[in-house]
């Protein structure tokens, strides 16, 4: 019995140390480059989803220049997941979902700024809805 709770112990241990440790934002930019063309569209999306999380507390912290280039950042790697997944075939529906919860974030944080600082957003989220059209039609061309 106590060599089991030692065991349970160690392992439950060793599952809180892997589950705290996360790529930083530079590590996951760095990997998508270098990814397999299969793994590069969820490697792109989780940088554009942190990036777009970054934004939003950029804008919140009142700091528009770094949250401007954070949603330029959002749009680039969602262009680069959308190539990888027409190239790859793979996760193109997790991809596309992603896009749609993507840009209604963006949307949703238009509506919290000054109004001068809407048209990056809303251009940012037309960008996401384009590419994610692309990608239902991607899907559903032959059908």
């Amino acid at each position: 019995m106590l060599k089991q709770s030692t065991v349970f112990a160690v392992l439950l241990a060793t599952c809180l140390v892997c589950a705290g440790r996360q790529e930083t934002l530079q590590d996951l930019m760095a990997r998508c480059e270098s990814a397999k063309v299969d793994d590069r569209p969820a490697v792109c999306v989780e940088v554009a989803e942190r990036q777009l999380k970054s934004a939003d507390d950029l804008y919140t912290a009142g700091k528009v220049d770094e949250a401007r280039s954070a949603i330029k950042e959002v749009v680039t790697y969602s262009e680069k997941a959308h190539d990888a997944a027409m190239q790859s075939g793979k996760r193109v529906k997790n991809t596309e979902i992603d896009f749609r919860k993507m840009a209604a974030k963006l949307r949703d944080i238009k509506r919290t700024v000054n109004f001068d600082d809407q048209e990056p957003l809303q251009a940012a989220a037309e960008r996401l809805e384009s590419l994610r059209t692309d990608l239902l039609t991607h899907m559903f061309k032959g059908k």
